[in-house]
């Protein structure tokens, strides 16, 4: 099992930001991820730096660990952009980025371009779309296409990804949709667990649910004539019946991870931890997971 973070991005670099990244290195953390939206929930109206530039500034102070999205949507990207700055981070990281990439939702994102939310359906119409099209982008040199949301016209992408074929994607998905196109494209795949159970459930309750993910998601690789143990998967904690509980202590941490282990779970990430907030939790807990939880799973 891996264990990686998310830092969101509310640190001025220079007051923070950069340290905690260093940090994330310095404490052996698989891959450090961000949250790439434009501003999220109760972090709205304090300070919230763009993903892209973030990643690209962590690229330049860190050596070995690996970064990413958790995750990019299409609310306010285009395939054909995202493409251009997803090949130029990996450039830049020499071939250290996961793409995180989920369908959206309701969130701020959904109408900061000044449109309309789309509905769930016309959300995992455009994600097929989206995710298909920024394959092709990623994996050859001149893409022409034409497609009911996005296009491209002869956009160049040379010379492409450090990483062969492409970068890897981490997708995010419970829907059957959203499951092969995670089956068919993916190198890993996320959840956050089943946001149904947040509030009232139980964490026994939300083991169950993700087991049952986990045979969905095994099903929808089974019809792509595609071995399910080839994808890694990924737990975004935080969203489950247990909150932040696992971060209590290592004790906590290592009983979460094995039980998810058990699932099939081969990497878990956890939020760094940011003072006052849902996300709150003792550093020095948090460092000690960081460098002790995996040993004492075995």
């Amino acid at each position: 099992m891996r264990l990686s973070t998310v830092i969101l991005p509310t640190d001025r670099w220079h007051e923070g930001g950069r340290a905690k990244w260093r940090r994330a290195e310095e404490l052996g953390f698989h891959t450090a991820y961000t949250y790439d939206h434009l501003s999220w929930r109760t972090f709205r109206d304090g300070p919230w730096f763009g993903a892209v530039p973030t990643l690209s500034a962590a690229a330049a102070v860190t050596e070995r660990l690996r970064l990413g999205t958790l995750v990019t949507s299409p609310n306010f990207r285009h395939p054909v952009t995202l493409a251009k700055d997803l090949i130029t981070l990996d450039d830049v990281s020499d071939g250290r980025i996961t793409l995180g990439i989920g369908a959206g939702g309701n969130g701020f994102d959904a109408t900061a371009l000044g449109q309309e939310a789309w509905t769930p359906k016309e959300r995992a119409d455009r994600f097929g779309e989206f995710v298909a099209l920024l394959d092709r982008l990623l994996t050859e040199d001149a893409v022409t296409e034409r497609g009911t949301f996005y296009a491209a016209d002869e956009a160049r992408n040379v010379p492409g990804c450090v990483q062969r074929p492409r970068l890897p994607f981490a997708v995010a998905a419970t829907g059957p949709r959203g499951m092969r196109l995670a089956a068919r494209y993916g190198q890993a795949w996320v959840t956050t667990g089943d946001p149904k159970l947040y509030e009232e459930g139980t964490p026994e309750q939300s083991v169950a649910a993700l087991r049952g993910q986990i045979d969905r998601l095994g099903k929808a690789c089974a019809e792509s004539g595609r071995d399910v143990a080839e994808l890694g998967k990924i737990l975004l904690t935080g969203f489950t019946p247990d909150r932040n509980r696992p971060l209590e202590s290592v004790e906590a941490f290592v009983d979460f991870a094995g039980r998810h282990r058990e699932l099939g779970f081969t990497e878990i990430v956890v939020h760094w931890p940011i003072p006052d907030s849902g996300f709150a939790a003792d550093q020095a807990v948090f460092e000690s997971i960081a460098t002790e939880a995996l040993s004492r799973l075995g």
